[in-house]
């Protein structure tokens, strides 16, 4: 597997997760919002992709156009978590706090090398460094990264948004300005987390401000330890995926966790992974994605998905075994540090 240092590609959304892609150097564009830079441009709504990629990816988008349906190995330097609340900022405030004190207690990462922000919206996002235990690239290290943090979710007792770990997933960039609200995504002190009422944050909040992001050189045994203990259960997964297949004589199989989420739906903490699993197992079984959507929908409301989270879950979990089948929307476009100059559809 090729060495961190090769996965150097991330791409860049400005305006909603409609708008085009375009290829970007990851580090450089998160140093760019993190400085506020010109072209950052923090006064418009802006994302970064939540994992990075080495050439391949590069190869991807310029051949296709698309961030869909890519398959490759990923990487990234930071472990992002995303806590909402609907209507109830007080609420995703205590759920942070909690968060940050499991990851500062339970992995002994230090509260100063962790990125805090509110999101600008109704939420927070946490950022945890991977080189405090140093996990290698791979095809499945988003997955690894989703059961890593569900664990540590667990542990801390807070429900938090799977969707943030797929592969190709938008993810807003720091000090950008959300649409609705008129807030940036503004760093916090893990003081600050702490001490600061939610009022207090949402002040704090009207305006952008220049950070340095922290560079940790040593390794938690606690972080290592649970995402080992994450890399096990993807493999587990994997092969118990495989077993079902070799059950149906090479034809995937209906999963009953699939019946039952069409039939109960599923509890906060995981609505999300569940709605997703379904979807990826009709998928596998070679439905449609109208079909899929059409089954699953009611479930994952019922669940308390919002439409549009509930839309999002069934295509990331469809798409993710039907990796030839793209959204005609993934193109590509401006770009906060271009690598190169792109082409592509759009």
């Amino acid at each position: 597997m090729s060495a961190e240092s090769d996965f150097r590609f991330g791409f860049r959304v400005l305006g909603d997760c409609r708008q085009p892609r375009r290829l970007v150097d990851a580090d450089a564009a998160l140093q760019g919002y993190a400085a506020c830079d010109p072209q950052a441009e923090v006064d418009r709504e802006a994302y970064l992709s939540a994992f990075q990629f080495a050439g391949d990816f590069r190869e991807h988008l310029t051949a296709t156009g698309s961030t869909a349906g890519f398959s490759g190995p990923c990487w990234a330097a930071w472990l992002w978590f995303d806590i909402d609340r609907e209507n109830d900022l007080p609420a995703a405030l205590h759920d942070t706090r909690r968060l940050c004190t499991a990851t500062a207690d339970g992995l002994g990462i230090a509260e100063d090398d962790l990125l805090l922000f509110l999101s600008g919206g109704k939420g927070f996002h946490l950022g945890i460094p991977t080189s405090t235990w140093g996990p290698t690239p791979g095809p499945n290290f988003h997955k690894t990264a989703r059961r890593f943090a569900e664990r540590l979710a667990e542990r801390a007792g807070v429900a938090i948004d799977t969707g943030v770990y797929d592969k190709v997933r938008c993810f807003r960039a720091p000090n950008s300005k959300h649409p609705r609200t008129g807030l940036h995504k503004r760093r916090l002190s893990a003081g600050e987390l702490m001490n600061w009422t939610a009022n207090a944050i949402l002040t704090h909040a009207s305006k952008p401000a220049e950070f340095a992001l922290p560079c940790p050189t040593y390794t938690t045994p606690g972080a290592v330890a649970l995402w080992a203990e994450a890399a096990q259960l993807v493999a587990s997964e994997a092969n118990a995926r495989a077993g079902r297949v070799a059950v149906g004589n090479g034809a995937a199989t209906l999963n009953k966790l699939t019946l039952a989420f069409i039939r109960d739906g599923a509890d906060k903490g995981d609505r999300h992974r569940l709605t997703y699993s379904a979807a990826a197992n009709l998928g596998e079984l070679g439905a449609p994605l109208a079909p899929a959507v059409a089954l699953l929908t009611e479930a994952a409301l019922d669940s308390g998905l919002p439409p549009a989270d509930a839309r999002r879950a069934i295509e990331n979990g469809w798409h993710s075994v039907q990796p030839d089948v793209r959204p005609a929307c993934e193109v590509f476009g401006g770009a906060v540090v271009a690598v190169e100059p792109a082409g592509g559809a759009g």
